[in-house]
């Protein structure tokens, strides 16, 4: 039993470390010289093994001479990982892995052909005659962009294409899958095929329906818009327009103003963005928000680049929604590269390459809201508060490449395959070895290439902001996983959101305004489902507003207000109140056998519950502050959640009393030929008197407990406490029931029907209106109020 119940607790240590781990932001520094040509860029490195010991000075000297003009983070990253790998004495023992490239690596594709050492200018060549049995093999590391990949294996014949072996390190790409065209190449980032469905699942979240899409006119952009749709068109989220960019440049600047009206005419707030930034979407993307352009954009980690560089500010006060591939943070990467060269490799320098770490609780302290952090000052105290450098997605799969190269070599020496007076032996041979390579990499993430693109991605959701000043943040604000259940996939930190942006809201985005109490939705042939009119309900039909108040306080249901008074209890009172109100439509028809003996079981049974959960709550609040108290026997009671049994007792007693009711004298159909002259009217006749009177008198007897329990506890000290409004609920529906008795008895006929409906129908409103209409109102207009860091602030002042 013992080991048991250790090996749960060992599985569960990650869990349990994951809740004290401190939240993530970042900052960074737009880059002093920005021009559209260099989101052209691709870089290309080539690995080499080396049966010799490399030093640290090895690397910081090829940096200092052919340090690439542009995108050197990506230089940096491939030097800190292969450092970390020749540390290593479990790979590659008595031997280091390198790299070298030609000057100015980084170019735009049209100039990365001339860099390729097999090119018929950087190596002679004669057709259909080689000495070597064992040809060299190249390991080259590609990308960002998906045509820098597509370069190598385009541009060379099907002999020299054998020669090279790729991994890239930029976002996934449809087209490089392909294996017939690219039987050598590995994508090192996974698929983003969960990314539509990741998306639209935080458009659900905030209750957004009206959405933009900018995209790529490519097939990757068609791909990514079937999927997008399909998943929209199941949760009834709709398009306010999609915006298909050209990649010819000649076309879309005839097009431009027709994108620039589609945006700013919509009444959408919220626009997803996905493709490429190498391309005519990313013009257009800075064209918007150099404009000013008020809006939400929801989009992928890779356009960190572009609002990293922009001077305007930013468009939207929530700023930009990005998803960003979840994987754990590489420790030690900014201390690594200023022991290179401390004095070229600032914080402030490497802030421009990159986003950089802070510990958010710290900063917390010293800005209200994230938003504040964007002074001088505030710039300076973060500067004082970086942990790290970050690594990008593509500098992730850099590191991951690295390894995944390393671990197959290394397989290759220990079965005595690899061949020291070449590179790696064969292509054939190391890629044999590459498909199947699996292992775990140094911060824990299991890496499987022969499941590579069968892997589904997780995503981190981040919230980015560009300041006038140059000045970005980002924090962490959920997560999303493809591979819980449905519904347990997302994840949203509602503090960091509130401590970001200053309120747990976003703005809305949506067609058609909610219709209000007395209205129902009214749609018009041939307009998208999202948008419709509001039109009066018909005589004989009521609104579902009964309904409103549990939406609320279901969506709301990990704020203190909900969360401070037993939710559980406040869901079970709203249920039961919503009966209640149901309650009344036995009263209305013609009576049966069966209507007259429901309309008295059910609203005896049904306003139990009520009561009873009222009471339960009283007794909750006023137990939380007895057991404060040490050595309080009270501390058991309220540890074992004995409150929530007096629901169930409660009730139970009064389905005993109904049952000796329906078996001593039910009630039944009567004829009233006294009450109107000339008309015999057919009425529900309670039977036992005696035993309605009970039921009446039960009632009574759990409200006045209720209302005693709960002005006892109405002065009790708490920003949450409930006592007061449950108070007043409780002496309402005294009032209702006691005024009930006396009209209830001076009656006839239907009369006397009419006054137990108006009574079921006051009581239960009133119990509404007291505990639950303030809570909403406090939810819905006054969030401030709900929130636990604004209450600590407005304390501590």
């Amino acid at each position: 039993m013992f080991t048991l119940i250790f090996l749960f607790f060992l599985l569960n240590i990650p869990l349990l470390v994951a809740s004290f781990i401190h939240p993530r932001c970042f900052w960074r520094m737009k880059q002093n010289k920005f021009k559209d040509g260099d989101l052209l860029a691709g870089c290309i490195f080539f690995l080499r093994v080396l049966k010799e010991h490399i030093e640290k000075d090895y690397f910081n000297y090829i940096l200092n001479t052919q340090s690439p003009t542009e995108n050197i983070q990506f230089p940096l990253a491939l030097t800190f990982s292969l450092d970390e790998v020749n540390r290593n004495p479990d790979l590659l023992p008595n031997m280091s892995l390198v790299f070298h490239w030609s000057k100015d690596v980084c170019k735009t594709v049209s100039k990365l052909f001339s860099l390729l050492p097999l090119t018929e200018e950087n190596q002679e060549y004669y057709p259909n005659y080689e000495c070597n049995e064992e040809h060299t093999c190249l390991v080259v590391l590609t990308g960002p962009n998906w045509e820098t990949s597509a370069l190598v294996g385009t541009f060379l014949d099907p002999y020299r294409s054998q020669q090279i072996l790729q991994l890239t390190y930029g976002p996934f790409h449809p087209i490089l899958s392909d294996h017939e065209k690219f039987p050598y190449l590995y994508q090192m980032a996974p698929k983003d095929t969960a990314l539509p469905l990741a998306m639209v699942s935080l458009v659900l979240h905030f209750n957004w329906n009206w959405i933009g899409l900018a995209i790529s006119d490519n097939d990757q952009g068609t791909q990514f818009l079937s999927h997008l749709r399909t998943e929209m068109e199941k949760n009834i989220v709709c398009f306010a327009f999609v915006s298909m960019i050209p990649a010819n440049m000649h076309l879309y600047m005839s097009r431009a103003e027709v994108y620039y009206n589609q945006i700013i005419t919509s009444s959408a707030n919220v626009v997803i963005i996905y493709g490429d930034i190498d391309s005519t979407l990313a013009v257009s993307f800075k064209m918007w928000e150099s404009l000013g352009i008020h809006r939400i954009f929801l989009t992928t980690s890779q356009w960190d680049v572009t609002t990293s560089k922009r001077d305007s500010t930013i468009g939207s006060s929530h700023g930009i929604l990005a998803f960003t591939h979840h994987h754990s943070e590489i420790s030690g990467f900014k201390t690594f590269v200023q022991t290179l060269n401390p004095l070229k490799y600032t914080d402030e320098y490497l802030s421009k390459l990159g986003w950089m770490n802070f510990n958010c609780e710290v900063s917390a302290s010293k800005c209200k809201t994230l938003k504040n952090c964007s002074s001088n000052a505030s710039l300076q105290f973060l500067m004082g508060q970086t942990i790290d450098m970050a690594f990008s997605d593509d500098s992730y799969d850099m590191y991951n490449a690295v390894y995944t190269a390393v671990h197959a070599v290394h397989e290759m020496v220990l079965q005595h395959v690899y061949n020291g007076n070449e590179h790696y032996g064969n292509c054939l041979k190391l890629h044999s070895f590459l498909r199947k390579t699996h292992f775990t990499n140094p911060v824990g993430e299991k890496v499987n290439m022969n499941q590579r693109e069968n892997l589904q991605a997780e995503y981190d959701i981040f919230q980015i902001w560009t300041f006038p000043n140059g000045f970005g943040l980002k924090v962490k604000i959920g997560e999303y996983s493809p591979y819980f259940p449905h519904g347990q996939q997302l994840h949203l930190y509602e503090d960091m959101i509130e401590w970001a942006t200053g309120s747990r809201q976003m703005p809305p985005s949506v067609c058609s305004a909610d219709c209000g109490p007395g209205f129902r939705k009214f749609l018009q042939e041939g307009v998208a489902a999202c948008c419709f009119d509001c039109i009066p309900c018909p005589e004989n039909e009521v609104s579902n507003e009964t309904m409103l108040v549990l939406v609320v306080f279901v969506k709301h249901h990990d704020t203190p207000l909900v969360k401070a008074n037993n939710q559980n209890l406040s869901y079970i009172l709203l249920i039961s109140l919503m009966f209640c109100f149901l309650c009344p439509l036995l009263f209305i028809g013609h009576p049966s056998s069966s209507t007259c003996i429901l309309q008295q079981i059910t609203f005896g049974v049904v306003f139990t519950v009520a009561i009873s959960t009222v009471l339960a709550k009283t007794v909750t609040v006023l137990l939380a502050f007895i057991v404060i108290a040490p050595r309080r026997r009270m501390r058991f009671f309220m540890i074992s959640r004995a409150p929530n049994y007096i629901i169930a007792i409660c009730t139970l007693i009064q389905i005993i009393v109904c049952a000796i009711w329906l078996l001593v004298s039910p009630p039944s159909i009567d004829i009233d030929a006294h009450s109107e002259y000339g008309q015999i009217i057919i009425v529900c006749k309670k039977g036992s008197v005696t035993a309605f009177s009970c039921v009446l008198g039960y009632h009574g007897s759990l409200a006045l407990g209720s209302f005693i329990v709960a002005f006892l506890a109405r002065n009790l000290p708490d920003k949450f406490n409930e006592a007061k409004l449950l108070t007043f609920s409780m002496l309402l529906f005294c009032s209702v029931w006691i005024t009930f008795l006396p009209v209830y008895h001076s009656t006839k006929g239907k009369v006397m029907m009419v006054v137990e409906v108006f009574s079921i129908l006051s009581s239960s409103a009133g119990l509404l209106g007291c505990i639950f209409i303030p809570k909403c109102y406090v939810i819905l207009f006054q969030p401030e109020r709900n929130s636990l860091q604004k209450l600590r602030e407005k304390t501590s002042s």
